[in-house]
């Protein structure tokens, strides 16, 4: 109406993020509930905003890398890079410009969970001619995923997938896909699947609290295993004890594989009881129930290298899906009572999908590693204030914070000790979390 025009999207874009870039973030990936130490996680994986990278894209790293990057000097210059974009004219080279590499390229885990400013990323071992035992065993674990992600497709990428491998494209969703998986056990049809339904990146690995807050964010370079979660949780200062993810097997195998000296993953490889045929025969029938007490209450005399929430050195990988390994059964969430309808092991479907609505510009824009954080920022946060919202208006009091980055309660009147105060707001926390 008055004949002003905006300036194009991609300058108020730039603009907003070189705002970003030189404001002060702290960027705490951490939850008030669950503090910097949360003891369940949940993991998934974001596949919609992958971008389709060649083997070709990506620069090799020298002979002598070994997996660590600086995670504080990449996510640097990282900003560097989109506050130069402001001085750069077009098509001039931006001294700041981070491409895609194997050397120096960083997932984001806040400053309080990780181990150190050092972080894993290993996957250029993905794409090694000579496969180790762990590596062999991630292809296969990828199988059943790419057959299970088959499944989900829409009709049309079903009927085009028959078509460009060579299988009848007549009959309905159901003959389409037994065809299709059917024809998987051949390499050739395999490989075109993978291609058509994985991609060649492996888009954004999350590692969340039941709360629904984000600890750890890696945007993968080729396509997601086993071997990129591992990455994220052998750099936490604390393995949580329970891992929540689809592919419980290749995850606890692989990285058990990956610190044979001191074996994260026990005991029974992550498995809720001994994987003995009686005890799968119970946990069939739904007759088995394995208690873990030390997650509402920390055990009094704590494990040696214990969590330092809970106390228990056990840590057990779970799952919400049905597989084919018969042991698997072992591994189902509704065997603890401590979890078994009480934690959201969806919160990660439940991200992505609000997430979705960010992929049309996140798939194409050259800023997306920066941008991705800063949007997960900002839902961490607004998350964040809900929570402790919610637990001040239950307490009636104010919040403070313990050693461990969890909400206590002000202790108004003096009258009690710290420690009572301390362990009656945590299972405040938990209990207003899970009724809500």
């Amino acid at each position: 109406m008055t004949g002003v025009e905006f300036p194009s999207p991609d300058t108020v874009l730039q603009a907003y993020l070189q705002f970003e870039a030189l404001t002060d973030h702290q960027y705490k990936y951490s939850c008030p509930s669950c503090g910097n130490h949360p003891p369940v996680v949940i993991l998934g994986v974001h596949k919609q905003s992958a971008s389709h990278l060649s083997e070709n894209d990506i620069e090799e790293p020298p002979e002598n890398f070994e997996g660590e990057v600086n995670l504080e000097k990449f996510w640097e210059t990282l900003s560097k890079e989109i506050i130069c974009l402001g001085f750069a004219a077009n098509g001039e080279h931006n001294p700041f410009a981070v491409p895609p590499n194997y050397q120096f390229w960083a997932p984001w885990i806040g400053k309080n969970t990780r181990q150190s400013d050092t972080v894993l990323n290993t996957e250029f071992e993905k794409v090694r001619t000579s496969k180790s035992a762990s590596e062999i065993l991630e292809m296969t674990v990828t199988e059943d995923r790419l057959r299970e992600e088959l499944f989900k497709q829409k009709d049309d990428v079903i009927r085009s997938l028959c078509n460009e491998c060579g299988v009848d494209s007549t009959g309905s969703r159901s003959d389409l896909l037994l065809r299709l998986a059917s024809e998987m056990k051949s390499s050739q049809i395999y490989d075109q699947i993978y291609a058509k339904i994985w991609s060649c990146s492996g888009g954004w690995g999350v590692i969340m609290c039941p709360c629904g807050i984000v600890y750890s964010l890696k945007c993968n370079l080729r396509a997601e295993s086993p071997r990129d979660f591992a990455d994220l949780l052998l750099s936490w200062q604390h393995m949580p004890n329970v891992i929540i993810y689809d592919f419980a097997q290749g995850l606890a195998t692989h990285t058990n594989l990956r610190a044979p000296e001191k074996v994260p993953i026990s005991p029974f490889e992550g498995l809720l009881a001994e994987p003995t045929q009686a005890n799968i025969e119970l946990a069939k029938h739904g007759q088995l129930k394995v208690s873990l007490p030390w997650l509402d209450e920390k055990m009094g005399m704590t494990d040696p290298h214990g969590h330092p929430v809970t106390g228990s050195s056990d840590h057990y990988v779970l799952h919400k899906s049905n597989t084919t390994d018969s042991r698997d059964v072992l591994r189902k969430l509704s065997l603890v009572p401590q979890l078994d309808g009480k934690v959201n092991s969806e919160v990660a479907e439940q991200l992505f999908a609000k997430m979705k609505k960010n992929n049309y510009f996140l798939s194409l824009s050259s800023m997306h590693m920066f941008l991705m954080r800063n949007i997960i920022h900002h839902y961490n946060e607004n998350k964040a204030d809900k929570v402790s919202t919610r637990l001040t208006k239950s307490s009636g009091s104010n919040l403070l914070k313990d050693v461990y980055g969890q909400a206590t309660l002000e202790n108004p009147g003096g009258t009690r000790s710290t420690d009572d105060v301390i362990e009656d707001s945590i299972l405040t926390s938990l209990m207003v979390v899970s009724s809500a």
